[in-house]
């Protein structure tokens, strides 16, 4: 009897910091034909090359975690690269995916999809019920279209397109440039670089007040891996028409303020914090709802001061890379 061939599966976006925690998840689970591509063997935001790409290979299944990404600084400088490359990645690769037969996909979007004042634990049904954070509108915007992109697929085409909504991601493969990067890795080499220099104080931006729900890479990995094989009838029977993506979460968060004291216990900074409150804020509180999610069998593992110091294990193994 003959075995079955391995599914070909694409990871797009596999050196970013998702991509590349999939592509480890995929590894360890086995029994796949791993499909990955640089930005420079393949630009996915030109229609062009990813039709070619899907019609070249055989792709069974293809997890779409490229993504143009930063924090509120790179969102509020570059809102047109934001919403153009975003829009242009995800509508190619998954036009493509359709017109070349790809049976499962899935799509990786972002908690700021919600309204900024949306009820809080935000849950699925929260998309498109008010107004946007106005520092990552164009984002958003662009990863509502992705959303609906999935969800018109499948109505139109009967296709088996999923997303799922993380929360605030971290962990290896981070961006921690001091400009254009999240609060974490923003704070970890703030601090760490405060330490080597022997400040007595570290200024952060805004009040300190608002609350953040953390998601280690590692968990969305995984997360996304399970989601991907429910089997379609279970995701169907947790779906709506109108609802196709979940999120995922660690459904616990904490203030700003709270972050930093963890981080600055986690790098040994022993001096004061100062909070430069003339910065934004953001949204006041975003937590998600991942009942859903629990109900279809999966939950958080890694609590976050754990996650914090492999992140910050991972920024110091490669510190070189940044500093050059």
């Amino acid at each position: 009897m003959s075995q079955a061939t391995p599914p070909v599966i694409f990871v797009a976006g596999h050196r970013g910091m998702v991509g590349s925690a999939i592509v480890r998840q995929l590894q360890k689970q086995g029994g796949c034909t791993l499909l990955t591509r640089t930005h420079a063997e393949l630009d996915l935001t030109r229609q062009a090359q990813v039709e070619d790409f899907f019609a070249t290979h055989k792709v069974e299944q293809v997890y779409l975690a490229a993504a143009r990404v930063g924090g509120i600084h790179a969102n509020n400088t570059y809102p047109a690269d934001f919403i153009y490359d975003n829009l242009m990645m995800q509508a190619n690769v998954i036009a493509a995916a359709h017109q070349h037969g790809v049976r499962k996909l899935l799509f990786l979007g972002s908690s700021c999809i919600y309204p900024r004042m949306a009820q809080q634990p935000m849950a699925e049904d929260a998309l498109l019920t008010g107004t946007l954070e106005p520092t990552n509108e164009p984002y958003a915007i662009a990863k509502i279209a992705g959303i609906k992109l999935c969800e018109s697929y499948n109505r139109q085409h009967g296709t088996d397109y999923r997303s799922v909504m993380p929360t605030n991601l971290y962990g290896p493969g981070d961006n921690f440039h001091p400009e254009n990067s999240h609060v974490i890795p923003a704070l970890v080499r703030r601090f760490h670089e405060a330490v080597q220099r022997g400040d007595e104080e570290v200024v952060i931006w805004g009040s300190g007040t608002p609350m953040r729900e953390f998601l280690h890479v590692d968990d969305m990995a995984a997360a996304s891996v399970h989601v991907m094989n429910l089997p379609r009838e279970i995701w169907q029977a947790s779906t709506q028409p109108m609802l196709s993506h979940i999120n995922v979460g660690t459904g616990v968060d904490c203030s700003i303020r709270e972050l930093a004291e963890t981080i600055a216990r986690v790098t040994g900074f022993t001096g004061r914090l100062a909070w430069d409150t003339s910065k934004p804020d953001g949204t006041p509180r975003k937590l998600m709802d991942v009942n859903r999610l629990g109900s279809l069998g999966w939950r958080a593992s890694i609590k976050l001061e754990a996650g914090l110091r492999d992140a910050y294990a991972w920024f110091l193994a490669h510190q070189e890379d940044y500093r050059a």
